[in-house]
């Protein structure tokens, strides 16, 4: 971790914000190489999850009115455990310092309860100052950022803690814009923020972040998904029944078999998480430091039935196991669709079409007003359960109703005038059975939502990228990104930067970025040391002209090669030798392979072709 800190550093992935004053803890800025590396990420989630998949994206704010956050729960259960330090005062989450100083791996399934019992018993101290942490007190911390909208605090708002609320809300709308069909899917991109208790290990846990979400809405009764594009995808699965087991382990299998098995109770997320398993291969995630592990019951947030964690293994590979949440992938059944209908003024519900009307009886209330009126005037009146118009087994409570459907005609029904009861006879509430034929029913749709952290994708794929080895006697460090995501597709140099070399080698990156290639162009230095630099972050092909593209076979004041990896004035073959030059002016540039620092000799006129070709994974280099 601290070699990729350094590097990330010194190269322009990631630095911690505000240094110069001292930093704060929590947040990162992404410099050029990771914004490009971040973007390049995204664009590829958006392909896999938006596009593929035939799905609406939306943008919603990062800032949503206190009522949102009510209704959804995040206001009541948003909390982590907090033990504050008594001597130096620093707080602490309280199951990471657990997990830090024993054999506990997941305490936050715990409870506060426990988690205390364990910092005495196995008398944990403070990292910061070394006290001794037994018998403090293990508080909630909700982790919201608070704030107010406009002037004064009669509005106040926070800022959103994850992208899915700002799809929910906005539920009745995209309904439509679905045309009512179920299933649909919404995904959104953005900026979430948690005011962690204690930010640590980099960009794994922050107090702002990207978040990718998709909320796919299902008719639960009928809703299936099609299994047959990833059911031979294979990924470690390690289930709550395995880690409650002594030897437990995560068991490679299909997602076939992982719903054949059970091992995934539900279908929609075992698609997911074949969808993921591919989409983190293809980002660069090395799937022998990659598995699947399913939240224990303590541990599921307040929305989730089920839920089940991406985690990437980081540092060592071949050192302890250091596992780190990655993605997250919930069936939040119709928890959040309910809380919003319950709350807020919209109906949060489509019309499930019957496939033939169906005639049945239904309880109503039709209340006698020539009666009430008189007695109630126009002040309001409120029924006890329901109101005008209600209907099933509400109507029958309204009107005090038996438990089989009956009504005593001297019976009374509670109502409220001016918030003082009254009893009206049953007879006045006009109550009836009565046949209806319907066409469907209105259903509150449940949700299937894979959600993933863009910034500890970001991590984990330089971590599991981050090569050294040794090149012609040299060190050297490099990160094997996949050419998909690499921050810079191309680096074009020209051998020297004199006699025309140089002329060339801009014209050609100048075609190269017209073809919407990222190129980087460089001229300082020998030749070995521009490839080097390249290699350390990431940039898979580097393109090099040479004495031999402008007609020349050698340098004409030198009369020998010049000095760099060996390779600028030499073709090598595919098993590392060498042939010698064709005929001068060959119209042709030296392409290099980072991984092998292999070359081969390809014309100019096919270059952008070739290498929009080796980005996108169409062509090998070794079939060049």
């Amino acid at each position: 971790m601290t070699d990729l800190t350094e590097l990330a550093k010194r190269r322009g992935f990631f630095l911690q914000t505000a240094g110069a004053y001292g930093g704060t803890a929590g947040f990162y800025t992404f410099g050029p190489q990771g914004a490009a590396l971040k973007d390049n990420i995204e664009n590829a989630w958006r392909d896999r999850f938006t596009v593929r998949e035939g799905n609406m994206a939306v943008d919603a704010p990062t800032v949503l009115p206190e009522p949102v956050f009510e209704a959804s729960g995040h206001l009541d259960t948003f909390d982590d455990m907090l033990v504050e330090c008594p001597d130096c005062g620093e707080s602490h989450r309280a199951d990471h310092v657990v997990e830090d100083e024993t054999d506990y791996e997941e305490a936050e399934s715990l409870g506060p309860e426990r988690v205390g019992e364990i910092i005495a018993e196995y008398e944990i101290v403070c990292p910061t100052c070394g006290a001794g942490l037994a018998g403090q007190a293990i508080e909630d911390f909700n982790l919201m950022f608070e704030t107010n909208i406009g002037p004064g605090s009669s509005s106040p708002g926070y800022l959103r803690p994850e992208t899915a609320q700002g799809i929910f809300v906005e539920f009745p709308q995209l309904a439509e814009y679905a045309r009512h069909q179920l299933p649909f899917g919404v995904t959104q991109i953005g900026r979430a923020y948690r005011n962690e208790i204690s930010p640590r290990q980099s960009l794994m846990r922050v107090r702002e972040f990207t978040q990718a979400e998709l909320e796919l809405f299902i008719d639960p009764e009928e809703d299936e998904p099609d299994l047959s594009p990833v059911a031979d995808v294979t990924a470690p699965f390690y289930s709550a029944a395995a880690q409650d087991a002594d030897d437990g382990t995560a068991t490679e299998m299909t997602v076939r078999e992982a719903v054949d098995e059970g091992v995934v109770a539900d279908p929609w997320i075992a698609y997911y998480l074949g969808v993921a398993t591919e989409w983190y291969e293809r980002i660069g995630v090395d799937m022998d430091r990659f598995r699947f592990r399913q939240h224990l019951a303590g541990e599921r947030a307040h929305y989730a039935a089920d839920c089940w964690d991406a985690e990437s293994n980081l540092g060592d590979p071949d050192g302890e196991d250091d596992w780190h949440e990655i993605a997250g992938f919930a069936y939040r059944s119709d928890y959040d669709l309910s809380k919003h209908h319950e709350h807020s003024d919209e109906a949060y519900t489509v019309f499930k079409q019957y496939d033939e009307p169906v005639t049945v009886e239904r309880p109503t209330v039709d209340p006698d007003m020539s009666a009430l009126g008189p007695e109630f005037g126009g002040r309001e009146v409120e029924g006890s359960e329901g109101s005008r118009g209600a209907s099933g087994e509400t109507a029958s409570r309204a009107a005090g109703a038996n438990d089989d459907g009956t009504v005593d005609e001297d019976g009374t029904v509670t109502v409220e005038v001016d918030g003082e009861p009254y009893d009206v006879p049953v007879s006045d509430t006009g109550f009836a059975v009565k046949e209806v034929t319907e066409s469907g029913e209105h259903i509150v749709p449940h949700v299937v939502e894979p959600s993933l952290g863009i910034d500890r994708a970001l991590y984990t794929v330089l971590d599991h990228s981050y090569r050294e080895d040794e090149v012609d006697g040299e060190e050297r460090t490099y990160l094997e990104l996949p050419p998909e995501v690499a921050p810079t597709t191309v680096g074009v140099f020209p051998l020297m930067d004199r006699d025309g070399l140089d002329e060339e080698a801009r014209a050609i990156a100048a075609d190269l970025r017209e073809r919407g290639l990222s190129v980087t162009y460089d001229d300082s230095g020998a030749i070995g040391r521009r490839y080097r630099r390249q290699d350390e972050v990431g940039t898979p092909f580097c393109v090099t002209v040479d004495y031999a593209t402008i007609g020349e076979a050698e340098d004409p004041e030198e009369g020998e090669p010049r000095e760099g990896d060996r390779e600028e004035t030499s073709t090598r073959t595919a098993a590392g030798g060498s042939r010698e030059r064709s005929d001068p002016r060959e119209d042709t540039v030296t392409v290099r392979e980072r991984d092998t620092t292999a070359q081969k000799r390809v014309p100019i006129e096919e270059l952008g072709e070739t290498l929009e070709a080796l980005r996108d994974g169409d062509l090998a280099f070794a079939d060049l």
